[in-house]
């Protein structure tokens, strides 16, 4: 696929013309702006549920940490989602879903010098999507 791109420098645009008898439509819609519209929903996810917008620092370096912290948690919750919630409820939800219902709960946590002991309580509405994503985990082959 050809793309004819002139540049209007008074103005700042960037324009792009496609031939509309090489392109047809549909396949256009499909290829390109889907994806790209699929794209953007990711960024907006994380910046709205794992708040990289958040760069109020005084310094470069500060803000970009807050950045790679925040595109780091993206990553693991979304290997979390691939990797140990599949067919369950939360298989399809948003990283801010899953950090609302599984990460952000009330627990008694008590470290000893050989585990961390989490005790969820019986009410805890999500406590078998929990049970099912740390035994997956458990079972995940280590690749260090």
């Amino acid at each position: 696929m050809d793309l004819d791109v002139t540049d209007d420098l008074v103005h700042g645009n960037h324009v792009t013309s496609l031939p509309t008898n090489k392109v047809p439509p549909g396949k256009l819609y499909k290829q390109k702006y889907c994806k790209r519209g699929e794209v953007e929903n990711r960024f907006k996810e994380q910046q709205l549920e794992l708040f990289s917008d958040r760069t109020s620092t005084h310094t470069f370096a500060g803000n970009q940490l807050r950045l790679w912290f925040s595109s780091i948690a993206y990553v693991l919750m979304n290997a979390l989602r691939q990797k140990c919630l599949t067919k369950t409820e939360l298989q399809n939800a948003t990283v801010g879903t899953i950090r609302s219902k599984l990460l952000k709960l009330g627990a008694l946590i008590t470290v000893s010098t050989r585990r961390i002991l989490i005790a969820i309580t019986n009410s805890c509405p999500y406590k078998h999507i929990f049970a099912t994503a740390h035994r997956r985990l458990k079972i995940l082959p280590n690749t260090t």
